[in-house]
């Protein structure tokens, strides 16, 4: 019987759950799917490879011998064009100036990525040179499109972490607001970590939507985000926090330094609650992975699916378990499996990137009417049948 990409995924993918069982470190996948752009084409994927693992820390009771690894993200997927309208064209091949983070010349595309409304509603927009103001956001719906037109911007910030098999460390990714200055407020900061042998292309529909409502996402191009000193999702924020004092960046008084989040999937989740140790993050969201983290700053998400069989319920809930200083959700999901609720293909969040992107709006743009999502005994996600919800530290 010929053995097709999606079965190959499903197979490396139980090859992964012996791995953390035993604790040892696991080759990862590369991926089969190229990506490509399109200026009005429709858009396309391509099945790759499913991925494996790579260690990244304690993940609870899972091993006895030194730390469980990291998860590996479930299958890459490359996009074959993308939708035309409001879709992604490329502006610039030639790199961003070096002023940006010193990363000038090669691979320094531009993107237009999405479409959104002009009008951000939040009041009088920042003339140049005028700084930002920190305040609570108008609310917003988190299972559609932000009021911010959006872009992408390849290859910015710092080298940190590893590149693919080992190699030199690589830049960034960021998806962020074409008009930073539109509204007038400050805008919250994102770091982002991929699965193993993923990049941020492949969540594009995740990071695009935040973007679209407000948020500067940094996003590692690391294919493992939990290898590296500092770990590259916080050298992310230590670059755009730099670039918020930087009068040559783009980023100069618009950022809210002081209302920073962290989110990522697989590998990149137990690599979010590694991030969240750090002073500066200020809420997580760990998306089908999650290690034991007491030092966090701020209220807590762990996402599960109901069906995984890579990173199962159970592992995420060792950390709900130790966590006793923060409120903290353990938030599951229960028809999806590792990956099946990332959005590959269309532009509409999953219900999980709408709870995400909800997430972050409470914690980090003080959206109180979205506070009800996960605050409280009959809140939404609790009385929705398709999540099976605990929380702790969060009657209000």
């Amino acid at each position: 019987m010929r053995t097709t990409p999606l079965r190959r995924e499903l197979i490396v993918l139980r090859l992964v759950s012996v791995g953390l069982l035993l604790g040892g470190l696991a080759g990862c996948g590369k991926s089969g799917g190229g990506s490509g752009t399109a200026s009005g084409g429709g858009s396309g994927t391509a099945s790759g490879g499913g991925s494996g693992t790579a260690s990244g820390g304690t993940s609870g009771d899972a091993s006895a011998s030194g730390g469980s690894p990291a998860a590996g993200s479930g299958g890459l997927v490359g996009s074959g064009g993308v939708p035309g309208t409001g879709g992604m064209g490329v502006a610039s091949t030639g790199g961003r100036p070096g002023a940006r983070g010193g990363n000038s010349g090669t691979g320094g595309a531009v993107s237009g990525v999405g479409g959104g409304v002009v009008d951000a509603g939040a009041g009088t927009d920042a003339a140049p040179g005028t700084p930002c103001t920190v305040g609570a956001w108008p609310a917003a719906d988190p299972t559609v499109a932000g009021p911010f037109a959006t872009m992408m911007e390849s290859n910015v910030g710092p080298a940190a972490g590893v590149g693919a098999d080992g190699g030199p460390a690589v830049a960034f990714t960021m998806f962020r607001p074409k008009d930073l200055g539109q509204g007038g407020l400050c805008h919250p900061v994102v770091t982002w970590g991929n699965g193993t042998g993923a990049n941020p292309t492949l969540y594009k529909v995740l990071l695009n939507q935040l973007a679209s409502h407000g948020f500067v996402v940094i996003a590692s191009d690391s294919p493992n985000v939990s290898m590296g000193d500092p770990p590259p999702m916080v050298a992310g924020v230590t670059w755009v926090l730099a670039q918020n004092d930087d009068p040559t960046s783009e980023l100069y008084q618009r950022i809210d330094t002081t209302h920073v989040g962290a989110t990522g999937h697989s590998q990149g989740g137990f690599a979010t609650t590694t991030a969240g140790g750090d002073s500066h993050i200020t809420t997580i969201a760990a998306l089908c992975g999650a290690s034991n983290q007491r030092n966090l700053h701020g209220p807590a998400m762990l996402y599960c699916g109901g069906m995984d069989t890579t990173v199962p319920c159970s592992t995420i809930q060792n950390t709900f378990n130790s966590i006793s200083n923060q409120p903290v959700m353990l938030a599951e999901f229960l028809a999806a499996d590792h990956a099946s609720w990332v959005t590959f293909r269309g532009t509409t969040p999953s219900p999980v990137e709408a709870a995400v992107t909800a997430w972050m709006r409470v914690h980090l743009m003080g959206d109180t009417a979205l506070r009800s999502w996960f605050y409280g005994p009959s809140c939404k996600l609790c009385t929705d049948t398709a999540w099976s919800v605990m929380q702790k530290m969060m009657d209000q």
